[in-house]
């Protein structure tokens, strides 16, 4: 059975290594943005960049007879899970989301929760802070004129200086991370306020924990709408899914026999 994975994340590669050992029963290329310069690769036939807006992504996968798409990409890749979704409509293909549960606020927790970056931005007010920014590298205009803050910017890759606000210290690191080592670099830099997106998951969870021992606010920007699917919470789920259509897989229709 073909299967394309739009990959690039933790449930992505939990998923990789499942169909690592099903070699037998599913042909799988994984796509990559290629975001990331140095990306965690399977063991899989591996594809990186884009397809070419909707039309072609539905063009690869008529031309490689996929017959099921895993959609595993990042909860704020709307272009590409909205590509997905017409893509796979269009090309008659099923399509599942691996759409993992977001975070939600605790006692103790002390969050702002805005609809995008400018308005995580503007949440910040005028008064200098010292800011953890985990947004990534891609989402930074709207900081430049957010005030006079002093920023740390984590991130995997460096991103371009040009959209770095001014000052701006960066934390090369890649997760998972966990809450010793969150509560020691927040206390160590001196942070006043997190800001962050509401991705969901295990890898990068830790902060919020630190942040709420600490008693520190975070600025938690809400996942952006994205077009519906047929939706699953993990890998093994998305797993589960694929062995049932695989079971369906070349099955001949059953016919009654004659006497």
């Amino acid at each position: 059975m073909r299967v394309l994975v739009l990959g690039g994340t933790t449930e992505a590669r939990q998923l990789y290594v499942a169909l690592e050992q099903r070699a037998d029963r599913f042909a799988v290329t994984v796509s990559l943005a290629g975001a990331t310069r140095a990306p965690v690769l399977p063991a899989l036939d591996v594809r990186i960049g884009g397809f070419g807006g909707i039309d072609g992504l539905r063009d690869w996968l008529l031309a490689h007879h996929i017959e099921a798409v895993i959609d595993a990409t990042h909860p704020f890749a709307v272009q590409m899970s909205n590509h997905a979704v017409a893509a796979c409509a269009q090309a008659h293909v099923k399509l599942l989301r691996i759409a993992r549960p977001g975070w939600t606020p605790v006692a103790g927790d002390c969050w702002t929760c805005v609809p995008d970056m400018q308005a995580a931005a503007c949440a910040l007010g005028v008064t200098p802070r010292r800011v953890l920014l985990t947004v990534g590298r891609k989402d930074l205009l709207p900081f430049h004129h957010a005030g006079p803050h002093d920023w740390l910017l984590r991130c995997v890759d460096a991103p371009d200086p040009a959209l770095l606000p001014a000052g701006t210290r960066l934390l090369l690191a890649r997760g998972p991370f966990d809450e010793a080592g969150e509560e020691a670099l927040l206390r160590r830099e001196r942070i006043d306020v997190i800001v962050t997106k509401n991705s969901g998951g295990t890898a990068t969870q830790a902060k919020l924990a630190a942040a709420r021992r600490l008693g520190l606010g975070v600025i938690m920007v809400e996942r952006p709408s994205v077009a519906p699917a047929q939706t699953v919470p993990d890998a093994a789920a998305a797993m589960a899914w694929l062995e049932s259509l695989s079971g369906l897989h070349g099955k001949p229709a059953h016919k009654k026999s004659c006497k």
